[in-house]
């Protein structure tokens, strides 16, 4: 059996604060083999973004801290490396799609100019293949007239036009992972399709693994081999997709299905999650889902559940028995 591309093991990032210590991502553990896509969900604030930023190691230390048993990629500690060697890892071997493109492009440089800097170092392109190569990417995401765009500049890009850059430049180095945060949020469902079709052939083509962070349910449910959800921080449930999705073994998982538009039951009321999410700077002794849950049982009261494997593969951690529930959401 082949080693894992990517293992993360017990993985914590935490900033200091004048509220104290807020602990984004507490304890988070799984790995990703090759080939696979695994999705990330979990509301806002759950740590999805936080946990890809930690493996790329863009946490700005301080006031951050990223601390892991174990961070390793493709048998290369990344905690280990250097911020020099990290730059030769990232866009080359690990890329990622930001959520919000105008905070990630450059404004006084070309999308031309940010595209071929990025294969000129690290495919050693000169200056004619390296234009070349940028026409193709921005033609593989949608971008009309992509010859005449290179000289524009991402203000003169609308914000869905300006999510496909960044897709391009994510994809131009045929990257081992892509790590891809809320990548189609901005897109319309007919370019997203497209999008997501170039993500599977960069899939099936080189063998690269993705991670797939979504609001999105029902695009993860198409899109991805597992998922891990998460919530305050940690993974309260990660399985194979049918498992998790039609078998949900967390209060919070239901949570989520219940409150998700589904075109089988058009004119049902959704069903919101009430409550807030908790504060990551109090300690959490107990289920930090445990105010918030409909189907919590007198044991969430007294102790912390752990993850345990409910299934083979499946994991959770809660004690409520959701066998059910669960069948209403199918």
């Amino acid at each position: 059996m082949t080693s894992p591309l990517l293992t993360v093991n017990n993985l914590r990032t935490s900033f200091r604060s004048d509220r104290g210590t807020v602990r984004a991502v507490d304890g988070v553990s799984f790995t990703l083999n090759r080939g696979e896509i695994l999705g990330l969900v979990g509301e806002s604030g759950s740590g999805k973004s936080m946990t890809a930023m930690s493996i790329m190691r863009l946490i700005p230390e301080p006031p951050g801290s990223v601390e892991a048993d174990e961070l390793r990629f493709d048998g290369i500690d990344l905690l280990a490396l250097s911020e020099r060697q990290m730059l030769d890892v990232r866009a080359a071997r690990i890329a990622m799609i930001f959520q919000d493109p105008m905070r990630s492009l450059n404004p006084v440089l070309s999308v031309g100019r940010q595209l071929t800097e990025t294969l000129r170092r690290h495919l050693a392109l000169d200056g004619a293949a390296a234009r070349r190569r940028a026409i193709e990417l921005l033609e593989m995401v949608g971008i009309p007239m992509a010859k005449s765009r290179l000289g524009a500049y991402p203000h003169e890009f609308s914000g869905g036009m300006r999510q496909r850059v960044m897709i391009a430049i994510a994809l131009s180095c045929n990257p081992s992972l892509l790590i891809a945060d809320e990548a189609t949020t901005a897109l319309d469902v007919t370019v997203q399709a497209q999008i997501v079709d170039l993500i599977k052939t960069l899939v099936k083509d080189i063998g690269a693994s993705v991670i797939w962070i979504s609001h999105d349910l029902g695009l993860v449910a198409n899109l991805c081999d597992r998922v891990n959800v998460m919530y305050a921080g940690r993974i309260v449930e990660s399985g194979p997709i049918r498992d998790v999705f039609y078998r949900p073994s967390h209060g919070y998982t239901l949570g989520l299905m219940s409150c998700t538009p589904r075109i089988d039951l058009v004119g049902e009321r959704l069903r919101p999650i009430e409550g807030l999410p908790p504060d990551l700077s109090r300690p959490m002794t107990l289920c930090p889902f445990l105010p918030r849950c409909a189907h919590s049982v007198d044991r969430c009261r007294t102790e912390r559940p752990a993850l345990i494997e409910e299934q083979p593969a499946h994991w959770a951690s809660c004690f409520a028995d959701l066998t059910g529930s669960w069948r209403q959401t199918t």
